[in-house]
């Protein structure tokens, strides 16, 4: 499952407050206008962000996590995938999420993400250094980029499912890993029973046969959607996590 609508992502090392955090409206390939939401950050550290939600598109998780994100030091962007199904709207709690999932196709599910690394590449003070980052089905989508041509320094998987089919129609990251062309971060709950360690593993192994940078940590006792910070009994895995991310990206926890 997903996380509680409640929700929140645990808090990193702080650099220093979040600027002009606030909606945006960013325009695809296709002309479509899509939701976004931008956080920059008071204390820039050189690296920028995009933030692939989950199954229920731009929650109120993400914007905070956008916000998280820039008192870190980090630019971000979070955007949202369903504008061509569900409108360009902020999804709040009780979005009926699952019509829309299976509707996604995958050329604009890039299209999509390409718009909001350009909007986070355009704003003022533009990060040298540029990575995507997605949860759950995100997560999917942020490892997929690594093969989409954004001249990317890294992508971030939060326990994505990255061999076999989804119900979205997206590929399994583990197909396309001959064409990835940066980093990849892998981050795994061990006690998360839908990505077992059978699949973790063979997307290692794809990888490896691709010659390509990566790093898988798994958190033993974590379950899926571990990154919250209410859920206390993962406050270690989830500050590890934000170690782990903040090292990747070239940033001093």
């Amino acid at each position: 499952m997903c996380f509680d609508t409640d929700a929140r992502p645990p808090l990193p090392p702080i650099r220093g407050g979040a600027l002009d955090a606030r909606a945006v409206s960013l325009t695809s390939a296709d002309g479509t206008v899509i939701a976004a939401y931008t956080a920059r950050a008071e204390t820039p550290t050189g690296a920028g962000i995009v933030i692939i939600p989950d199954v229920r598109g731009l929650h109120p998780y993400y914007r905070d996590l956008a916000i998280r994100f820039a008192e870190a030091g980090v630019e971000a962007m979070a955007v949202d995938l369903y504008a061509r199904t569900a409108g360009a709207e902020l999804r709040e709690a009780g979005f009926e999420y699952e019509p829309h999932v299976r509707d996604l196709v995958p050329q604009h599910v890039n299209e999509d993400v390409a718009a909001a690394v350009a909007g986070l590449r355009a704003e003022d003070g533009h990060p040298e250094r540029t990575y995507t980052i997605g949860f759950c089905l995100g997560g999917r989508v942020s490892l997929l980029q690594a093969a989409a041509g954004l001249a990317l320094d890294g992508v971030i998987g939060f326990y994505p499912w990255p061999v076999g089919s989804h119900r979205s129609g997206l590929p399994a990251p583990a197909d396309l890993a001959g064409q990835f062309r940066t980093r990849v971060l892998a981050l795994y709950g061990g006690a998360d029973a839908g990505i077992p360690a059978e699949a973790r593993d063979a997307f290692d192994r794809a990888l490896s046969a691709a010659g390509v940078d990566h790093r898988s940590v798994t958190y033993p006792d974590a379950p899926h959607s571990f990154f919250d910070r209410k859920a206390d009994e993962h406050a270690a895995a989830s500050a590890s996590a934000w170690r782990e991310i903040l090292s990747f990206m070239g940033v001093d926890a």
